[in-house]
């Protein structure tokens, strides 16, 4: 019963961000107004700013939000740590990297989409490959590893980025992330793969649930470890380099939401999943929404926003840790 009030509140807080973030922005709209425009009696010039510009990047940052959180859920509970998700993992600097690769050649969406899966895909073998220790994988080497190849994979960017001075501005946005170019025909194209990846994602869950009480308990349950752990692995970078392809590189969110959401309706990825997606959803529209009126005129790449808070965040995961040890 508690929880379905927390789905609940969780729904509305996230109509109310929805409404809140259309409104807001270098022309303030009033909520008669947008009342107005999707009831049909709007001015052209609100119908214009809310059809053209508001709603795609709220669309955009709600699903780009909702997927990084459901891969930062599952990467959390396959590698039993909070510390994990994309961005740490280096499946987004991955992503990023071919996302650069794509633009310096003036490649299109689809292209970029599939050389950022790639790239992160190689990462995510990478990693995988370097963790593991005889037949299993040691989840601090995994995450070191995700971290020194995020650093390394940074310097080749900054590197691309100098030599290629026209392409600079556009490599920069992938970098430091943001909703400002997102448009109906990049919702169109990443929207299907993000949501129904995380809904694949969603159907292991009671597979996750059954890994999370020790693998060997999980395969006498009939529950296929190393499947589910290629299939997360994938399906995660799918979604992390589609969402990388609308927003560029946005850290943390993949691990601050699910982390908060576990604390409100528990360890149950059932649950868990679901909610988080939600919570995922109404952070990044509020962190979309706070990079544009901040600093109004100028907008704040977001991920500065998600680092502000996810920077101080993963810090205090990290000390809380040490004191349990």
């Amino acid at each position: 019963m508690k929880k379905s009030i927390y789905f609940t509140i969780a729904i509305l807080l996230f109509f109310l961000t929805v409404i809140i973030s259309i409104s807001a922005g270098a022309v303030k709209i009033p909520l008669q107004e947008i009342i107005n425009v999707f009831t049909g009696n709007g001015d052209e010039t609100s119908r214009t700013i809310i059809f053209n510009l508001r709603l795609p990047r709220v669309i955009g940052a709600a699903v780009v939000g909702m997927g990084l959180s459901v891969v930062g859920a599952f990467f959390q509970g396959l590698l039993r740590n909070p510390m994990a998700d994309p961005y740490v993992l280096g499946i987004s600097s991955g992503a990023a990297l071919g996302a650069t690769i794509a633009i310096i050649l003036g490649l299109g969406l689809f292209s970029l989409s599939f050389l950022a899966f790639i790239s992160s895909l190689a990462v995510v073998v990478f990693v995988y490959a370097i963790s593991k220790i005889g037949s299993k994988v040691s989840m601090t080497t995994m995450l070191l590893a995700g971290i020194a190849i995020s650093a390394f994979i940074s310097a080749i960017i900054s590197l691309l980025m100098l030599l290629n001075h026209d392409e600079f501005t556009r490599i920069v946005f992938w970098t430091m992330g943001g909703f400002s170019l997102t448009n109906w025909n990049s919702i169109a194209f990443s929207a299907p793969i993000i949501i129904i990846g995380s809904f694949v994602m969603y159907v292991f869950s009671r597979d996750l649930n059954a890994i999370l009480t020790g693998e060997e308990v999980a395969e006498h349950l009939g529950v296929n470890t190393e499947f589910i752990k290629k299939i997360i692995l994938v399906l995660g970078s799918l979604v992390t380099a589609t969402a990388v392809s609308v927003g560029g590189i946005i850290g943390f969110v993949g691990l601050i939401v699910p982390h908060v959401s576990r604390l409100i309706v528990g360890p149950d990825n059932r649950i868990l999943v679901p909610f988080s997606a939600l919570s995922g959803a109404i952070f990044l529209t509020l962190a979309d929404t706070l990079a544009r009126v901040i600093l109004r005129p100028t907008e704040v790449p977001i991920g500065i926003i998600t680092a502000t808070f996810g920077g101080p965040f993963f810090l205090y995961l990290l000390i809380k840790n040490k004191q349990k040890n």
